[in-house]
């Protein structure tokens, strides 16, 4: 093999071992961030099916830096998803959008048994996930 050859194929070897690197800390075990909820109402134990801090400040606040502690690195800062996880921002308004968000936030996504989203419940208290879904209102995009 000549210098050359083995050059190209070391370089090469070095580019694949960063992307794979990469991909493995960008997807490994990424541990969520607390979400301080303390200045707002809490909500209870029971499950809500609507979101009780729609267009609260407040929430959206916390929201906002909850979403780009805990959700950004798959959905995108602004929610703009650069293709791994759905862009949140095309999430139906009202209703339909909170089931669809908190069923997913709360039970993840699996196919084929490979995790697409973990669960999040237990993880984020009721009161963090709403909060995110208030601030995803603000971003949505029909």
């Amino acid at each position: 093999m000549t210098a050359r050859k083995f050059s190209v194929i070391r370089t090469l070897s070095a580019a694949a071992l960063l992307m794979a690197a990469s991909a493995v800390i960008a997807h490994g075990d990424v541990v969520p961030q607390a979400v301080d909820t303390s200045t707002l109402k809490p909500v209870g134990t029971e499950w809500l099916a609507k979101n009780p801090y729609l267009k609260d400040k407040e929430a959206i606040r916390i929201g906002d830096s909850a979403f780009n502690q805990n959700c950004a690195r798959c959905h995108g800062l602004g929610a703009v998803s650069g293709g791994i996880a759905p862009d949140l921002r095309y999430l139906p308004a009202g209703q339909e959008g909170d089931e669809i968000f908190l069923q997913r936030i709360r039970k993840g996504a699996t196919r084929d048994g490979r995790v697409y989203m973990p669960p999040f419940e237990g993880i984020l208290s009721q009161e963090a996930m709403w909060t995110i879904r208030a601030w995803l209102e603000t971003v949505r995009e029909d």
